[in-house]
């Protein structure tokens, strides 16, 4: 068995999502089971080299985690210009992304980073173009695919549980603290536009690729951004005006017939199962995927409600569905991508996530924030490079 080491520049990883998903529970826990073993005799070992603006934060995540010292950075040019370094991945700010990963490109790094990859459409093309004519590997990360909910729900739509889908409801989002008299759990430029904050620029590209891969692509969006709650407190106890949507709805119609309606909110409180659910209907059945879990109720079992206000209700719904059950173990999902995009890049594994899917992310958000400017329904083109 032969050991390559592969050194992956990991730029934001002083952030909640670089840090907990993508250095902890993806690179750190390949290397707890003793790298990635790519079937031909070579076992991939993963060597990150945190880079970031706050020295003081790199170096106490080194020293939690015995990372090398020299393997941290603020100096990304430098970082890219090391001969050492194979991939580049991006999980800062969104307004950050787009120009450091135009360097790490030029540098000829294999890219892979988080979404949106870019703050507009042009921009996200752009970054796909560079990228192909580079002739490196690209990749984003689109980890609510790898959900066990969503995997079991891809699992029922590909053994033709539904018959013809009909339509697909999504709820998320939950409360997030205003941060005056409770701290919020959220970083406060989520809620600044002039900081690329907003929930359409965050979830509309998750929308589009869990709607693209596993009912069709979108061809419309008619959606309504708002800002329920217009002031918030930062990180430093500080007032300040909430410039971003915080919440936004809207209706997808997708190719097929489908349509799809998906709520979006950091201003509702939950009362659901999990974080985010979509409820799939189909002629021949149903199903509620959420993070985790997934229900079904068949045709043949379909109950024969009455609509009769004048009694109360004598049975509980959600007792009449059905556990999907897991019949498999799944990992973390933002780890089992890193592991494709790892066999993608050293095995030459078929992989389609990549810059181009990104931008279709950023394409939606971008339609869906006119559409709600302009209070009417907008096509969804087909792009390309």
């Amino acid at each position: 068995m032969t050991r390559k080491t592969v050194r992956i520049a990991m730029n934001g990883v002083t952030g909640r999502m670089g840090y907990r998903q993508h250095l902890v529970r993806s690179i750190l826990a390949l290397r707890e089971q003793g790298g990635l073993d790519l079937g031909d005799g070579t076992v991939l070992w993963p060597e990150p080299v945190l880079v970031g603006r706050r020295e003081h934060a790199l170096k106490a995540l080194a020293e939690q985690h015995g990372l090398a010292p020299e393997n941290i950075s603020t100096d990304v040019d430098a970082v890219l210009a090391d001969p050492t370094v194979d991939i580049y991945f991006d999980a800062q700010v969104t307004s950050a992304r787009e120009e450091a990963i135009k360097k790490a490109i030029a540098a000829g790094k294999h890219i892979y980073t988080e979404k949106p990859t870019a703050t507009g459409l042009e921009g996200a093309l752009e970054l796909a173009r560079l990228a192909n004519e580079a002739g490196i590997k690209h990749g984003v990360v689109q980890d609510k695919l790898f959900l066990p909910g969503l995997l079991k729900l891809k699992r029922l739509i590909d053994g033709g549980f539904f018959g013809r889908i009909l339509s697909i409801r999504g709820e998320f989002g939950y409360w997030v603290f205003e941060g005056d008299w409770q701290a919020a759990q959220r970083p406060s430029w989520n809620y600044r536009a002039e900081d690329g904050g907003g929930i359409v620029v965050d979830m509309f590209p998750h929308w589009e690729y869990v709607l693209h891969e596993l009912f069709g692509r979108v061809k419309s969006v008619q959606a309504i951004a708002t800002t329920h709650i217009p002031q918030r407190w930062d990180e430093n106890g500080k007032p300040y005006d909430a410039t971003a949507d915080d919440a936004a709805y809207g209706i997808f119609e997708l190719d097929g017939g489908a349509i799809a309606q998906i709520n979006s909110s950091w201003a509702v409180r939950v009362n659901r199962d999990e974080l985010v659910e979509f409820q799939v209907d189909g002629t021949e059945g149903s199903a509620v995927a959420g993070l985790r879990n997934c229900r079904v109720q068949h045709r043949s079992l379909t109950p024969k409600p009455v609509w009769n206000p004048d009694i109360p209700a004598t049975y509980s719904f959600r007792d009449q569905w059905q556990e999907v059950p897991d019949n498999d173990e799944f990992d973390n999902g933002f780890k089992a991508q890193w592991e494709l995009f790892l066999k993608h890049v050293y095995a030459d594994a078929p992989y389609h996530w990549d810059l181009l899917a990104g931008a279709r992310g950023v394409q939606l958000a971008e339609l869906g924030l006119k559409s709600s400017a302009e209070g009417r329904r907008l096509d969804v083109p087909e792009i390309s490079l």
